[in-house]
């Protein structure tokens, strides 16, 4: 069925008149008599019966101009849809995120649902090792990473990163001198294998040495064990902002103490969405609470 039968008809039907539903659809009347011809004779019923008052509608006609204008809407609905997804502005998109990007990422996925809310967003917190895996198999569009990622991935640096510890209280005492107080609180590997690397490279440059390590499983854990007096941690800077302000922080120095953390995607695969949320990072403020 032409949409255009379908429009004229409705038109017609709205107007009572052939000249003036011709010139609202920017035809000439002839034209619009031949569509309404055309349309009587697929449907093979009279719409129209036209008198000296203009065109009314048949009893065919009264029963059929709610249908046709009911499909009209639909297409009307359809077409926006298309142009949405075409512009990449409804559909999924999958993030990841670590440690690092606690603070930010959740900032950009509101800022992204604020401008496109018609877009289902997940977000789920995975390390950076494992969010490349997921990047190059399609589960996810992006990731918050620490980066430079490997190829074949694409990556855009946005802030650095940097160690610190924490500690119970402030008792004026040295990195060295709480490593030998009390053990040193980590995460299991498998869920901070980055940030354990960098501690133990950090540890081994500044030829520092834990009397004694244990093990949580997320970085609450971690603080509220710190808090008790059970150790202390050494942590990204950027997760203080959940951090009680009871807790005390000591500034790391030397090398091995920063990392850069950005955005990482596969761009073999065509994605519009990622292309709108990587665009949106990227004029996003990425500095971090202090």
């Amino acid at each position: 069925m032409n949409l255009k039968l379908l429009k004229a008809f409705v038109v017609l039907a709205e107007k009572g008149n052939y000249l003036q539903a011709a010139l609202a659809l920017s035809m000439t009347q002839p034209a619009l008599t031949k569509q309404i011809n055309l349309l009587e004779s697929l449907l093979n019923t009279p719409l129209f019966i036209r008198g000296r008052h203009g065109s009314q509608l048949t009893m065919g006609g009264q029963r059929l101009l709610p249908e046709a204008i009911k499909v009209l809407k639909q297409a009307d609905s359809f077409l926006q849809h298309a142009k949405q997804i075409a512009r990449g502005e409804e559909g999924r998109i999958n993030i990841g995120f670590g440690l690092s990007s606690f603070y930010f990422a959740p900032q950009c996925i509101a800022r992204f649902r604020r401008l496109y809310p018609a877009i289902e967003v997940s977000l789920e917190d995975i390390p950076s090792t494992r969010q490349y895996d997921l990047l190059e198999n399609g589960s996810l569009q992006v990731g918050f990473v620490r980066v430079p990622a490997k190829a074949p991935l694409y990556y855009q640096a946005l802030f650095k990163d940097h160690l610190i510890m924490v500690t119970p209280a402030d008792y004026g005492c040295t990195v060295e001198t709480w490593l030998k107080r009390l053990p040193l609180l980590r995460l299991y590997n498998e869920r901070g294998r980055g940030l354990n690397a960098q501690t133990d490279m950090y540890l081994q440059s500044a030829q520092l040495f834990p009397s004694s390590t244990q093990e949580a499983g997320d970085i609450q854990t971690l603080l509220a064990l710190v808090i008790a007096g059970i150790g202390v941690a050494i942590l990204p800077h950027s997760i203080m902002h959940i951090a009680p302000a009871s807790i005390n922080q000591i500034p790391l120095t030397g090398r091995y103490v920063s990392w850069d953390v950005g955005i990482a995607w596969d761009d073999r695969y065509a994605d519009l969405i990622r292309d709108n949320f990587i665009a949106m990072v990227g004029n996003t403020d990425a500095s971090m609470p202090t």
